[in-house]
This record gives C-alpha cells, structure tokens and sequence, in this order.
C-alpha cells in the first residue's frame, strides 16, 4: 500500500490551493484549508536567517516573516513506495532526469516543506543597470516567497509585456472581449442559470483575509478549459486561444468598490500573473492600484500587465464602481517545454492519479480523459449576443444545467 507522508498530504493540498478553481493571484477566494495556512507561516529554523530586525507587518495572511533570507537545502530521490516518489518516477520515466533536474528539484523541495524567501529588490534594474529600488531591504517589499519553487527562474515584479508576443497580440483583442464581457454579465439571471460557478467568492474564512471584495469566474483550471463558461463567453474563449497565451488559470476577476486585498503570496514562481484590464472605473486617474513588491501601478482599460506574483503583492479598488479585469496564470519564460510538460504532468496525476496505476487499461483511460478535458471546448455560434438573448438563450426549452465546479 502507498504510504501518504505529512509533507505529501501538504504537496497535495498546496498544488489544489495554488491552481485551483479559484484560487489565483489575490483572490481571497483560495479553496483554502487550516493545514495550509499553518504550511504557509511555518518557518524552517535550519535554513532561515533574518534581514532584519523587523520581520514586516501582519498583514493577517501568514506572512508577517517574509523578510527573510533562505538557504537551499539538499535533496535527495523520494522513495517509490510514497505517492510523492511515484509522481517524480512518472517525469523520469516519461521526460527523463537530465532535463528535469529543476523540476524534480522543486518537487523533492515542496516534499521537504521548504519554503523559499529572497529579497529580489536588486532584481530590478533600470535599462542603465541601476536598480529601480530606493528602499532598504529593512523595510522592502520586494521579496520573494514561495514554496512551490524552481531555481534559477528570472524574478522581476513587473515584465515588459513587449518581449511576449502573446501580450501584445491579447490587448488588440481587447475591445471585442469588453463587449461580450458586459453584454453577457448585463443578464444576471441567465448567468447564474446557465454558467458554472459563477462569481465564486471566498470557499473557507482563512482564505477571506484575501479580501472579501474578490470574486472569480473561469474559463480555464489547471490547463482544462471550462466548456459550460466558455460558451457563455465564445469570443474570449477563441481570442485566447489565437493570441497563443501560455495559460494554465483563464478567469475573469471582480473586485468591489471600496476593497482591497492585503499584501501576500502566492507561492508559486514557476507560473507568472497577467492581467487585462476589461472595465476599471475611473480608469487613468489612479483608482484601482496594484503593488507588486515596491512598484505601484494601475490598471488601464485596454491594457496587459505581466507580472510575479511569487513576490509580496497587494491590490486596491478606491472607486464606487466594480472593477473587472480577465487573468491568467502563465508558464514562467524561463521554463523549457520540457519543464512545462513536466509540471503539467505533476497537476495530471494529481487531478487524475490513475495515470500512476500499474493497470494499463486504468492508465490509458485517464490519458483519454485528460486529453479530452484538455481540449479547447466546440463553441455554439455567436449571433446577435448572449446579453439580447442570442446565443445564451435556450431556444430547445431544455433544462438548464447549472454544474458545480470541481473534478471533471
């Protein structure tokens, strides 16, 4: 029988928490748990060393101690009687040790409990090589925290979205996803009726310290796209998929006026955070804010940010109106394809940990069922819009499904 160690049950949950349904970039909304929570504050006195005398604010999320300055630890191969140790004997077996080195890393690290905290401030340099950084380490927020870590991935709080094709090409889109957005949020009633998990807030009291303004609707989880919610939203759904955007998490996100989301972590650096701004009120007079580590920037109507979110983060919505952006969760540039694959296959076998059986029927049939969930959904046809009862109308009067989000 498989043995489930501690740090295995904390690998499993904490994989759940960081690419989870709803569990993304600020969303207070993180199918959150105790144990993780608890995970998440917990230091390793072997490898942590202070930077300061003051350890940083409570900011209510457990990372009051990210001030702090980590060593990494050796490791070693998990044992295959472990369910952790026949994940990392699956991307051998498939994608080799040679060019997973980082992978398995980061794996047998997360299995450790480790947890990652660097300050990143020096990291930010301007075209000159100087560093756009005018605060002390002391009192910096530019550090990063993380425990699903792989080494040597370039972090910087805010990317120029002109290096990434994808982000140039997603903002052209931007007018056509504005108005399918709001005409097809305009009917609440049908919305509810027939999305899935619409506007889901926060699942546990742990995960409210986020921020109780947060809400999510999805399109896209763990790289398996929603075909219930992508067909309310067509158009989007196909622009993403055009502009070729590296995405694991597709949502979009609302936050209520007069919010905000304290500063935190998400604890991951191997994926990346982008947003389009879809409809931010009062936008270009600096209402809606977000900090990542010490840069300040607001979201812009029409505009693409790129950003990591492994760095201390906090967010703002200072107007009376609601604010509404489309996110993405995307593969670190950094990563090879053969990194990504491996990582993907980590999330593969823990949605589906059949593809670890020994019985090859049992396998074969959850390689069909990921490949099915992994393919971009048949759309109906957009006509004359969801919101005017086009194409969001039941026209064959039958009964409406309204699907709970969860293992499909």
């Amino acid at each position: 029988m498989l043995q489930l160690s501690a740090g295995a049950v904390i690998t499993l949950l904490s994989v759940f928490i960081q690419r989870g349904i709803v569990v993304h970039c600020f969303t207070p909304s993180y199918s959150s748990s105790t144990a993780i929570q608890q995970h998440q504050c917990r230091q390793s006195n072997s490898n942590i060393h202070s930077t300061a005398t003051d350890t940083g604010t409570d900011t209510g999320t457990g990372t009051q101690d990210f001030r702090q300055t980590t060593t990494i630890p050796p490791t070693v191969p998990l044992s295959k009687n472990t369910f952790a140790g026949q994940i990392e004997n699956a991307i051998i077996t498939k994608y080799g040790e040679e060019d997973t080195q980082r992978v398995l890393q980061s794996w047998r690290l997360l299995e450790k409990d480790y947890e990652h905290r660097e300050y990143v401030g020096d990291n930010n340099i301007d075209s000159s090589g100087k560093s756009k950084s005018k605060i002390s380490p002391e009192e910096s927020n530019c550090y990063q925290y993380t425990h699903s870590y792989v080494e040597g991935l370039t972090c910087v709080p805010f990317w120029d979205i002109n290096t990434q094709p994808w982000a140039t090409k997603l903002q052209k889109k931007y007018k056509t996803i504005r108005n399918e957005f709001l005409n097809t949020i305009s009917n609440k009633k049908v919305l509810e009726e027939e999305g899935n998990n619409i506007w889901a807030g926060a699942l546990t009291e742990e995960a409210g310290g986020y921020g109780e303004g947060w809400s999510t609707l999805v399109l896209m989880n763990r790289g398996m796209w929603d075909e219930t919610n992508c067909n309310l939203f067509p158009q989007t759904a196909k622009a993403v998929l055009a502009c070729g955007v590296p995405a694991t998490e597709i949502f979009f996100a609302s936050m209520k006026p007069h919010t905000d989301i304290k500063l935190h972590s998400d604890f991951t650096n191997f994926v990346l955070t982008s947003h389009l701004a879809v409809d931010i009120p009062e936008s270009g007079k600096n209402k809606c804010r977000l900090s990542v580590g010490d840069d300040v920037r607001e979201w812009i109507n029409g505009e693409v940010m790129l950003f990591d979110t492994s760095i201390m983060h906090d967010a703002i919505n200072e107007s009376d109106q609601m604010r509404y952006i489309l996110m993405f969760r995307v593969w670190h540039p950094d990563l090879t394809e053969v990194e990504k694959n491996a990582l993907q296959l980590i999330y593969d076998c823990l949605e589906y940990p059949d593809l670890l059986s020994e019985d090859a029927s049992i396998r074969e049939a959850a390689e069909v069922e990921i490949e099915k969930v992994r393919t971009f959904p048949k759309l109906k046809t957009v006509s004359s819009g969801f919101g005017s009862g086009g194409s969001g109308s039941n026209k064959g009067g039958g009964k409406k499904k309204n699907k709970k989000k969860g293992k499909r």
